[in-house]
């Protein structure tokens, strides 16, 4: 016997409305808005208007398809992404609970009301991350020791590796190891957790609202990468601040093109 609680009292009509358009895939955008991709950002929207916290329960996925309007199939993939990102679990025979491991980011006030979707919400992250990252970049080029440039390189290399071989779950990685790298090297541990819970953030943004591809641009990023690289084994901060502002300019402006194109044709 399910124990959940009902739809009425779990959630508020304002929250996830029901009624047309339907989020079953089928509608004429769903060649740039998949219905998963919509009912997993209606999920988190429900979780930051109602402050659920971790272990609450969520509605069941039976409840949450006839809210929606859509199939119990595109809320289950919707459960998928969010379970992957570490915002849902789904304990078997209990139900969906937001997720109470390092997946909500700890500094829950970021991962709480963030919504990965909102272009608003990914332009104050862009701006986040622009602050920290240059920073920690700056630093670095001050402080970075052999080994940390060696592995800063490394990564480097294997973004480049991935772009030109077509690998994106190795570029992807290269990519985390890169920014990761870089602010290791800034010796700054609040430094490091900012980038590191930011870019969780982002991941979260790029799953939903963007498929996991190689874009036209990324060319462009494995060479902002060398800058990046290049300027902190020279040891000029300044150079290499101002080579991470403008790779994460062009990124947030990438994502923008994307969101627009899937948004309006």
């Amino acid at each position: 016997m399910d124990d959940t609680p009902g739809i009425e009292a779990a959630l508020p009509a304002q929250a996830l409305p029901s009624g047309p358009p339907a989020v079953n895939g089928s509608d004429e955008r769903s060649d740039y808005r998949p219905g998963y991709e919509i009912v997993a950002e209606r999920i988190l929207e429900y979780i930051a208007e109602e402050r659920l916290v971790a272990g609450d329960r969520l509605p069941t996925e039976i409840d949450l398809a006839q809210t929606l309007n859509t199939s119990r199939a595109v809320v289950r993939e919707a459960v998928k992404i969010l379970s992957a990102l570490g915002r849902v679990r789904a304990h078997k025979g209990r139900g969906l609970f937001v997720a109470d491991d390092e997946g909500m980011l700890i500094t829950s006030r970021w991962g709480g009301f963030f919504r990965p979707v909102d272009i608003d919400h990914v332009l104050m992250l862009f701006e986040f991350r622009r602050v920290q990252e240059m920073s920690a970049s700056s630093l670095a080029a001050t402080r970075a020791t052999p080994s940390e440039l060696r592995t800063i390189e490394v990564a480097m290399e294997q973004c480049r590796h991935g772009f030109v071989h077509g690998q994106v779950d190795v570029f992807n990685q290269a990519d985390e190891d890169f920014h990761a790298a870089v602010s290791a090297a800034s010796h700054n541990t609040f430094l490091v957790s900012a980038v590191r819970d930011a870019r969780r953030l982002q991941r979260q943004s790029s799953a939903i609202g963007i498929h996991n591809t190689l874009g036209e641009n990324t060319g462009a990023a494995v060479e902002e990468h060398e800058a990046i690289y290049r300027a902190i084994r020279d040891g000029r901060p300044e150079e290499a601040a101002q080579a991470t502002a403008a790779h994460l300019d062009r990124t947030l402006e990438d994502y923008r093109r994307e969101i627009q194109r899937r948004l309006f044709g």
